[in-house]
C-alpha cells in the first residue's frame, strides 16, 4: 500500500479519490476543450481500430513514410509546431509601451501645450518650450527605460530556447529500405513512424501499434504522478471524454518512463491535445495587480481634470477674459498630472526586474514585478506527489494479509533490476526496503 505526502496530512483525504478512470471524464472533457471534434473523432477511431488498421487508415506501415509522401504531408498539415508567445518586432514592442494610461494623458498634455505656448504663444513673449520639452523627455525616458528592460528579457529568452532542441527516432522508407533517424520534433507528419525508449518525450498525438513494457508518464495532462501503462491492443470502450485514459494512445508533451514502443503520428502541431491547449493559453494574460491600480488611478485623474478644469476655466472667463482662463485650465490640468509618476514607476520596476536577474530569473513583463512583490502565500493545487516527487511505501502485506518482509524483498529486486527508468514506486519499495534487504 502506498501513500503520497498529502495522504500522510490527511488520511481522509485519499478515501474521497476517485476509484477508477471513468470518475475523471469530467475534468478531462474540460483539459480537451479546445481540440477539434474533427480531431477526438480520429483519435477515438484510432484507439479502437486494430494497429494494422490505423497503419492502413494513414496510408503508411512500418517501414515509414517515403519523402515524397513526407513533403507532401507538411505542405497539406504543416510543422509540427504549437503556438507560444514569440516577442513582437522591436519597433513594436517600443510603440506599446507609449499605451500605459498615464504616459496618454502627458502625450495628450504635449499636445495642448503645443497649441498653447509655441503655435498660439504671445507674440510679445514669444514660444516657450520649457513645458513641451521637459514633459517629452519625461515620457520618452519612461517609455524607453520600460522598452529597454523588456525587450532585453524577451531576447534572453528566445536564446534560452534556442539552447533546446529536442530530437526523436522516426523511420522512414529510403529507397524501399527503412530506416531509423533522429530528427527535429518540427519535422514530424501525420502517418510517420516513431520509436519510443525510456526517457523519451513523445513528439505528437500517436496511436501505438507496438509496445513492450511501456509506461508513459501523463501528469501534465491528466495530473496523475504514476505512470500509465501502454500496448498496442484496440480498445472498443475509449470514447471522446475518456481519450486521455486511452491504453494505446500517447499524447504531446508526455514522457516515456521505461519499456519500449512503437507509434503512428495521428495528430501532430495545433491538432494535438498539448497543442490545442497552447492555443488557449497563448496570449490568455489577465491584467496584473498593476494594471488594475493604474487604471483606477488614470480614471480618477481624468475624473477630477473634467471636473476641476472646465470650472476654473468657466470662473477664470467670467471674472478675466477668455484667453487667459484657457490658458489656466490648462496649468490647471498640468498642475493635477503626475508627470513624474511614470517614469519613478519604471524605474523602481526596472529595479526590481534587475534585482530577479541577478538570481536568475527572466522577468518579460516589468508589470508582473508588482504582484511578485505583492505574494505572502504562494498556494499549488497538486498535492506532494508532483511538489516533492516522492511516495512512501506504507505497508508490504503477503496473500493473506500479513506484513511479510518476503513480499518486499521480491517487489525490492523487482523495481532494482526492472528494464528502462525507475518510477516513484520503484523508488518507495527500495527506500522502504534499505540496503540489508537490497543485499
Amino acid at each position: 500500500f502506498f501513500r503520497t505526502d498529502l495522504d500522510t496530512l490527511n488520511p481522509a483525504i485519499a478515501d474521497t479519490r476517485p476509484a477508477s478512470r471513468n470518475t475523471r471524464t469530467g475534468t478531462d472533457a474540460s483539459r480537451r476543450g479546445a481540440l477539434p471534434e474533427g480531431q477526438q473523432r480520429l483519435l477515438v477511431e484510432a484507439a479502437r481500430l486494430p494497429a494494422e488498421a490505423t497503419l492502413k487508415s494513414f496510408s503508411t506501415d512500418l517501414d515509414g513514410l517515403t519523402a515524397d509522401a513526407v513533403k507532401s504531408r507538411r505542405a497539406r498539415f504543416g510543422d509540427n509546431a504549437v503556438d507560444h508567445g514569440k516577442p513582437a518586432p522591436a519597433v513594436l514592442q517600443f510603440l506599446r509601451t507609449f499605451t500605459n494610461p498615464f504616459i496618454l494623458i502627458l502625450l495628450f498634455l504635449v499636445v495642448v501645450m503645443v497649441f498653447t505656448d509655441i503655435v498660439f504663444a504671445d507674440p510679445a513673449d514669444g514660444p516657450d518650450y520649457t513645458g513641451v520639452v521637459t514633459v517629452s523627455i519625461m515620457v520618452l525616458v519612461s517609455a524607453t527605460l520600460r522598452f529597454w528592460q523588456e525587450y532585453r528579457s524577451s531576447r534572453a529568452a528566445e536564446e534560452l530556447k534556442a539552447l533546446v532542441r529536442t530530437t526523436t527516432a522516426v523511420t522512414r522508407s529510403v529507397h524501399g529500405t527503412p530506416v531509423t533517424s533522429e530528427i527535429p520534433v518540427e519535422d514530424i507528419v501525420r502517418g510517420d513512424i516513431v520509436q519510443l525508449a525510456a526517457g523519451d518525450m513523445i513528439p505528437a498525438d500517436l496511436r501505438i501499434v507496438r509496445a513492450k513494457d511501456l509506461q508513459i508518464n501523463q501528469s501534465m495532462l491528466t495530473g496523475e504522478a504514476l505512470p500509465a501503462e501502454k500496448s498496442a491492443a484496440p480498445d472498443a470502450d475509449v470514447t471522446e471524454p475518456t481519450l486521455l485514459d486511452a491504453p494505446n494512445l500517447g499524447f504531446m508533451g508526455t514522457s516515456v518512463v521505461s519499456g519500449s514502443g512503437t507509434g503512428v503520428v495521428i495528430g501532430t502541431g495545433r491538432s494535438t491535445s498539448f497543442g490545442s491547449l497552447s492555443s488557449v493559453i497563448v496570449g490568455a494574460r489577465p491584467d496584473t495587480a498593476f494594471d488594475t491600480g493604474i487604471r483606477k488611478v488614470t480614471r480618477t485623474l481624468i475624473r477630477f481634470i473634467l471636473v476641476m478644469v472646465p470650472i476654473v476655466f468657466v470662473i477664470n472667463g467670467i471674472t478675466k477674459d477668455w484667453t487667459t482662463a484657457f490658458l489656466f485650465g490648462v496649468t490647471t490640468a498640468v498642475g493635477l498630472t503626475p508627470e513624474m509618476l511614470p517614469l519613478i514607476v519604471t524605474a523602481n520596476l526596472a529595479k526590481g526586474a534587475q534585482f530577479m536577474a541577478k538570481r536568475k530569473v527572466i522577468v518579460k513583463r516589468l508589470n508582473s514585478i508588482q504582484n511578485l512583490g505583492a505574494i505572502d502565500v504562494l498556494a499549488t493545487d497538486k498535492t506532494g506527489t508532483l511538489t516533492e516527487d516522492r511516495i512512501v511505501l506504507e505497508r508490504h502485506l503477503n496473500t493473506a494479509g500479513r506484513s511479510s518482509e518476503t513480499t518486499l524483498g521480491y517487489a525490492a529486486a523487482n523495481a532494482m533490476f526492472q528494464t528502462g527508468l525507475r518510477n516513484l514506486l520503484d523508488e518507495a519499495v527500495i527506500t522502504a526496503a534499505g540496503p540489508d534487504e537490497l543485499d
